[in-house]
């Protein structure tokens, strides 16, 4: 962000270089993921009725000196001077600035939209519609730079979300590529679990079966890239994609790991992963000097376009290609 952009801002400057360190995940807090899910859940009878939404800043007034204070000062703000209105609307703004207010320094500023209580999908930085694929009947994306993904039915965004991928300076970056999800389990014990210690996922959904990549539900959906290489989500957004997205079939079944030795008879959900790992915490806005922007994703033309990210995928595009 430029120098005088950020004495505009009154400390969003302060805010990037606080966060831009080796673990900027733990440096922004941590998420009640439970208060998350009426926000996530919140459903427009059709994505045609969302407004656009705009947005603008907050700064979380230093003036007393007290945090507690600035905070309710924050709360009664966003909430039209109704401070736990105010309360329950900030969670919106963790999401969509992936930092706790609780976390935030005195006289930094945050992101805030004009409008509240809508359908999450109201603030998605992907379209509302893949019109390339409308053919196809559930495509997942993982886009790296805003640290977000998508799942699309037959073109229509059906719901968005915020994630973790891999720490690319770890030589544990999250493969870029075109992919199928493949087996699945509710709850799993990482491989990388330190001696002594478990490392407990839930609603594990792999993609990348050579490299055990997978999809889970952690802690820390906050920040940039800092996984272990696979991509986390918040509990509901986890539970959910479990549910919606469809598993590989093989002649050993459909569900956990041992269906790795069976013979493939029908991918599962496409799952799209690309875009520039961000140097740091990814920034969802474009900050500009009266207001803040969101960025848009650009879906690739045609997700086919995606390289294929494993041998076996490149296997069976072939087979997909005799069989037209």
């Amino acid at each position: 962000m430029p120098t005088s952009l950020r004495s505009v801002l009154l400390g969003v400057g302060t805010l990037v270089l606080l966060l831009a360190g080796p673990n900027p995940a733990a440096a922004q807090g941590y998420f009640d993921q439970y208060a998350l899910e009426d926000i996530l859940s919140t459903r427009a009878e059709h994505l045609d009725n969302l407004p656009d939404v705009y947005y603008e800043y907050v700064v979380l007034d230093d003036l007393s000196g007290n945090h507690v204070v600035a905070r309710n000062r924050l709360y009664q703000r966003i909430g039209d001077g109704d401070s736990e209105l105010g309360r329950g609307r900030a969670q919106l703004l963790e999401l969509l600035n992936r930092q706790t207010v609780e976390n935030t320094p005195l006289g930094d500023t945050l992101v805030a939209p004009t409008q509240y209580g809508l359908d999450f999908r109201a603030y998605s930085p992907f379209p509302r519609y893949y019109p390339s694929a409308h053919t196809l009947d559930k495509v997942f994306i993982i886009h790296k730079e805003v640290q977000a993904f998508a799942a699309y039915e037959y073109g229509e965004l059906m719901r968005w979300g915020i994630v973790n991928t891999g720490d690319p300076d770890s030589s544990r970056a999250t493969p870029s590529g075109r992919f199928n999800f493949n087996w699945k389990e509710k709850k799993r014990v990482s491989t990388l679990s330190p001696p002594g210690e478990e490392w407990k996922m839930r609603w594990v959904f792999n993609f990348h079966a050579a490299r055990g990549i997978h999809i889970h539900q952690y802690s820390m959906p906050t920040g940039g890239p800092t996984s272990h290489g696979c991509v986390r989500l918040v509990d509901a957004d986890a539970k959910w994609v479990y549910d919606w997205a469809e598993p590989w079939e093989t002649t050993r079944g459909h569900m956990g790991p041992s269906t790795m030795r069976g013979t493939l008879l029908d991918p599962g959900t496409m799952v799209l992963v690309f875009g520039e790992e961000p140097k740091g915490t990814p920034e969802p806005f474009v900050y500009k000097k009266r207001y803040p922007v969101l960025k848009r994703v650009e879906l690739p033309n045609d997700p086919y376009s995606v390289p294929p990210g494993t041998a076996q995928q490149k296997l069976w595009d072939d087979q997909r290609r005799t069989s037209r």
